[in-house]
């Protein structure tokens, strides 16, 4: 189960930046396990996972790095809320090379719907909060 991670707490990396973070297309789009519909808008991608980012206790990557000529990929687990979680971003660039679509695949399901709850709870008064389950 790739979600557990290495187990090595020297692979347990709390300052990763992504690369293709900083250079989102203006009308960048991300999916994701966590999400309810499609995020729009290089603000809006930003502002997520800037927070979303907070969540995770650190980062342990199996992989990062690119793959063909316009894409990125990155495999990690950590943990949420001591929860276990993994994730898979797929990461496409258009043309002039800025992100143009990112695809998030959280696992295992009670993380998934820890993580969107979290978010929820966090957005709950903006106009993001229709992405994210509930808070209880």
């Amino acid at each position: 189960m790739s979600y557990l991670g290495s187990g090595d707490p020297a692979r347990r990396r709390t300052d990763y930046s992504p690369p293709w973070l900083a250079d989102l297309a203006d009308d960048v789009t991300m999916e994701g396990a966590v999400l309810n519909g499609i995020v729009r808008g290089a603000d809006a991608v930003r502002t997520l996972l800037a927070y979303a980012r907070t969540l995770y206790e650190y980062q342990d990557f199996a992989f990062a790095g690119a793959y063909g000529d316009n894409g990125y990929i990155e495999d990690y687990s950590s943990h949420i809320q001591s929860q276990p979680v993994g994730n898979i971003a797929v990461i496409y660039r258009n043309d002039q090379g800025k992100t143009q679509h990112v695809v998030m695949n959280h696992r295992p399901l009670p993380a998934v719907l820890l993580f969107s709850r979290l978010m929820g709870e966090h957005f709950k008064d903006t106009p993001y909060a229709e992405f994210f389950a509930a808070p209880e």
